[in-house]
């Protein structure tokens, strides 16, 4: 998801989860209500004080909750993460004032956790789960969405190991000196990140904290000119599309980028072999990857000198509707009227991209011009809305089946 994560100067109580307890929330430590299964927590961006992040409830009841942000009129504020020793286990992003509100749903045990909001006049929020969480829910509904889930991880180790191959061929024709291959290799690798970055951001090598982004995985394979940190400089994809797309050239900076590249999706892959998923986290990360596509492809700043925005704008959308796709047979049976609205809607998102198709284009996609975007972007973003509103009612319906 490619964005700064500016450490914090109070990132020394990261750890200390039960000492913010007395964070600033608008309605004391009382436990949060619960409904349709889920506890249900409100998290609120002010511009107040120079921007505040305010929770409704800092207590909840194990099991999931529902997390519902909204931005006030907070200019300076658009990220809120929830955290667990220094792990990132939810997050919503482009959280501009007046934009509907937005839910992420996670199943939580008891324990301390963090709420981070980057920028706000305090960024560390203390929230705790009391009690355990419920057995393992065992109905067919139930059955069917852990089925999925592990087919969904089966899915995500196979798009990171396509991605290898296909960066190892970007790096051959570097390492060639061959700008016209490479060129045409940048586009077709491109798609393969943007189909899984939801489930592989946070990602930190060892060493690092979650805020420095000189160990995030994610900055250092996916950051864009427009988000640059610049103690950390850039790296990745984006670097090497400077080089092949608006210098011309390729250097031997662009080699050692490529050979960086390289490593760092080498060492995604093997990540992406040791992660395990719940229900809700393929609903909210599908969400995610929406609202990618809301907030950095139908603005044309990710691919700002390849203008290949639309193949990413396809892969975000395919990535989205895979996890979906493995939830579909366990959701069908939960809420079978919002399974077929979501499926509707990812069939005319998926009719719509079909009108851009470009078979002259490596990446299949006509290139996102200044004209194209001027033209149709609105429409585009349309198109994207009808699905987020029924996508996000997902992640508490899966998470909360069985749920007493």
């Amino acid at each position: 998801m490619s964005r700064i994560r500016p450490i914090p100067a109070r990132l020394l109580i990261l750890g200390l989860g039960a000492a913010l307890a007395g964070a600033p929330a608008l309605a004391g430590a009382a436990t949060a209500p619960v409904a349709d299964g889920a506890a249900q927590v409100h998290i609120t961006l002010t511009g107040e004080n120079g921007g505040a992040c305010m929770l409704d409830y800092d207590t909840a009841r194990a099991g999931p909750v529902t997390f519902t942000v909204s931005n006030k009129n907070a200019t300076g504020l658009t990220e809120v993460e929830i955290q667990s020793d220094n792990r990132i286990l939810g997050e919503k992003e482009n959280l501009a004032p007046g934009l509907p509100p937005v839910s992420l749903t996670l199943t939580l045990g008891g324990g301390a956790y963090q709420i981070y909001c980057p920028g706000a006049n305090r960024e560390m929020l203390g929230f705790t789960v009391t009690g355990q969480a419920a057995s393992a829910a065992t109905g067919d509904a139930a059955q069917l969405l852990n089925e999925g889930t592990q087919q969904y991880a089966q899915y995500v180790v196979g798009v990171a190991d396509a991605m290898v191959q296909a960066v190892s061929l970007l790096k051959s024709d570097i390492d060639a000196g061959d700008l016209a291959k490479a060129r045409i290799q940048y586009q077709l690798a491109r798609p393969f990140y943007e189909r899984i970055e939801s489930d592989v951001d946070g990602f930190v090598l060892p060493g690092h904290q979650i805020t420095d982004n000189a160990g995030s995985l994610d900055y250092l394979i996916d950051m864009r000119a427009s988000s640059l940190d610049p103690k950390v400089g850039w790296h990745g994809f984006h670097a090497i599309e400077r080089d092949l797309f608006l210098n011309g050239a390729i250097t031997g900076k662009t080699k050692a980028q490529a050979a960086e590249l390289l490593a760092n999706v080498q060492r995604l892959a093997k990540l992406t072999r040791t992660l395990s998923y719940k229900p809700e986290d393929l609903a909210n990360g599908a969400a995610d990857l929406l609202e990618e596509v809301q907030s950095t492809k139908i603005s044309g700043e990710e691919e700002a000198y390849s203008h290949i925005d639309l193949v990413d704008f396809a892969g975000n959308v395919e990535g989205a509707e895979q996890a979906f796709a493995f939830l579909k047979p366990g959701l069908e049976k939960i809420d079978p009227a919002l399974t077929a609205r979501v499926q509707a809607e990812f069939d005319k998102v998926m009719a719509l991209l079909d009108t851009y198709r470009d078979r002259e284009q490596p990446g299949g996609y006509r290139l996102y011009t200044a004209a194209l975007r001027q033209s149709d972007a609105a429409k585009l973003s349309r198109a994207i809305q009808a699905l987020q509103e029924p996508l996000a009612r997902v992640a508490q319906k899966v998470a909360t089946v069985d749920q007493p």
